[in-house]
């Protein structure tokens, strides 16, 4: 977009595979700021793994990003630190164990590794 002077997102050649699948090739995406885009496709299009990459919650196989001014793989908690991440189904991710969901979200919120596993469930009635 002409007269977008700060980039806020910007790829080039990022790609994850999954074994011999290839779930995101070579997406080349520049967001400028202020600008509102969206990110469409069919199911399995690689939508959801592209946004999992951007937001540091898994590594791309190949290629490169910054986000915010930091890079993908060398700044994550400084990612982390300038998003808002809100997926589709606000409660859970259903492909992940309670815990699991437990973890993602204390990784999104910048709880310490250390004061993670002391973060549990409260009990059942």
């Amino acid at each position: 977009m002409a007269g977008i002077e700060t980039m806020i997102i910007e790829t080039k050649a990022l790609t994850k595979r999954f074994g011999d699948f290839t779930a995101v090739d070579q997406v080349n995406l520049n967001v400028g700021a202020g600008e509102i885009f969206g990110l469409i496709g069919p199911n399995g299009a690689g939508k959801s793994t592209l946004i999992k990459m951007l937001t540091t919650l898994l590594p791309p196989s190949s290629g490169s990003a910054t986000i915010a001014g930091f890079d993908l793989a060398k700044q994550p908690q400084e990612i982390r630190a300038h998003i808002g991440y809100v997926p589709q189904l606000l409660s859970a991710d259903g492909a992940l164990s309670g815990y699991e969901n437990l973890l993602l979200s204390a990784r999104l919120y910048l709880v310490p590794r250390s004061e993670r596993p002391a973060a549990s469930p409260p009990p059942r009635r």
